[in-house]
């Protein structure tokens, strides 16, 4: 059900990786992007808006002008100094334009920009649900590298006995120096596998403190004393229908493309067609500050207006055709996100159902290679078989074990991954 995918991350049953994940939901600057995002498409949003209303203008001049005694305003030459003389000019009111929306183009850009809207509230959906998944993913591996190094470093101090008792009998005269050498070697193999296993370990708390928006360092103290790997939710969402790929933010945000750029098609045609407006004023003009809100001194305009593109060499149709191409262009891109969101559910649930054999079969690879190095041990002690069946049956049991952790590790994120390709936790954390 839909319910299995909100608040996924609980099912787990894990309180650190809830606690996580609420301070990466507030603290990620990934998210804080994408939410500046959505503030800047409503601000467009509301530019486009904007344009459907009228524009009002507030005016005002001061002009000091002289005329032309031999200009064309000038009527008669040969006047004396000061018929003309220079004058002050005083004007303010208000001036206004309507474009009246006739073909439709101002409202086709509304609807892009609504759309663009919804482009910006699903991208910051799909960093959401990306957010979610990561810092669950680098969670669990954190664990599960910590338990691959308690596997070690318990199958180190049994080596260590096993070279110390070996040495003993070498000094008895029971084993041998090859015996010594090779007990030896199994020790510092084992112990080599360490180091690399606390570089990862202390990659994933850089990576997680990275995802809280934080610094690396940060998460050291709190993460560093080991827990188990998360286990696997009792309730994993097989065999979900794919009407539940519309949660997906990606196939959304698709969509709400695919819904902006038909609407360009429509503000591009409307370019074809006459562009009408009513415009108008409101003024007080006077030669003398004194008067120039006086009745005589008011003045007003009003009228229609309209501008039409007649030639332009066939550039309003191709962009025409821009637009449409750009349309077709996405609305493939559309149809690819459904089929890899289809894939990506796939490949999880067959990753999960295949990982669960897998992790039967090493459990039980575990269980025998225990018995093994027990029987071996007794048998060399009795002088009934060699060394090396010791040190074989020890390195078989230690690689079954570590593969084990790594697959319940794997067993984990292929939850996690199967929650996040079915686009589960943004609507949750929206809600609240």
């Amino acid at each position: 059900q839909p319910t299995q995918l909100a608040d996924w991350w609980k099912n787990f049953k894990d309180p650190m990786l809830d606690q996580l994940i609420t301070q990466a939901v507030s603290g990620n600057l990934t998210l804080k992007q994408a939410e500046a995002r959505i503030r800047q498409a409503r601000a467009q949003r509301g530019i486009s808006g904007a344009a459907l209303w009228p524009t009002v203008n507030a005016t005002g001049a001061y002009d000091r002008e002289r005329a032309s005694r031999n200009g064309t305003g000038a009527g008669f030459s040969g006047l004396p100094p000061g018929a003309f003389p220079d004058q002050n000019l005083y004007q303010t009111g208000f001036d206004a334009s309507w474009e009246i929306d006739v073909f439709g183009g101002l409202r086709r850009s509304l609807e892009s920009a609504d759309a663009n809207v919804g482009v910006a509230l699903e991208d910051r959906r799909d960093v959401l649900v990306s957010l979610l998944a990561e810092v669950a993913l680098n969670y669990i591996e954190l664990r599960g590298y910590q338990r691959q190094i308690e596997v070690a470093n318990s199958n180190l101090d049994a080596q260590r006995q096993t070279l110390v008792l070996t040495r003993n009998q070498f000094e008895g005269g029971v084993a041998t120096g090859l015996n010594v050498a090779q007990a030896e070697a199994q020790v510092a193999t084992t112990a080599a596998t360490i180091p690399p296993m606390e570089t990862q370990l202390r990659i994933r708390i850089h990576q997680l403190g990275i995802l809280l928006g934080r610094e690396p360092m940060s998460l050291s103290t709190l993460l560093t004393p080991s827990k188990p790997i998360p286990a696997v939710p009792p309730a994993v969402p097989l065999g979900m229908p794919s009407e539940l790929l519309r949660q997906r933010p990606d196939i959304r945000r698709a969509e709400r493309q695919l819904a902006s750029a038909t609407a360009q098609i429509g503000v591009a045609t409307a370019d074809l067609f006459p562009k009408f407006y009513l415009t108008g004023g409101a003024a007080y003009q006077s030669t003398n500050m004194r008067n120039l809100f006086s009745p005589p001194s008011f003045m007003w305009s009003l009228g229609p207006n309209m501008t039409w593109q007649i030639f332009d060499a066939g550039s309003v149709r191709f962009n025409i055709k821009v637009q449409e191409a750009k349309q077709e262009e996405i609305a493939a891109a559309y149809r690819q996100t459904v089929l890899t969101a289809l894939r990506e559910v796939e490949d999880a649930l067959v990753t999960y159902s295949q990982e669960q054999i897998h992790n039967k079969a090493l459990a039980d690879a575990v269980e025998a290679n225990r018995q093994a190095t027990d029987i071996s041990m007794k048998l060399f002690m009795y002088g009934k078989t060699d060394f090396i069946n010791v040190l074989n049956a020890q390195l078989a049991l230690f690689t079954s074990q570590d593969q084990l952790v790594q697959s319940d590790r794997a067993l984990s994120t292929s939850v996690v991954s199967l929650y996040k390709a079915l686009g589960g936790g943004w609507d949750a954390l929206e809600r609240k």
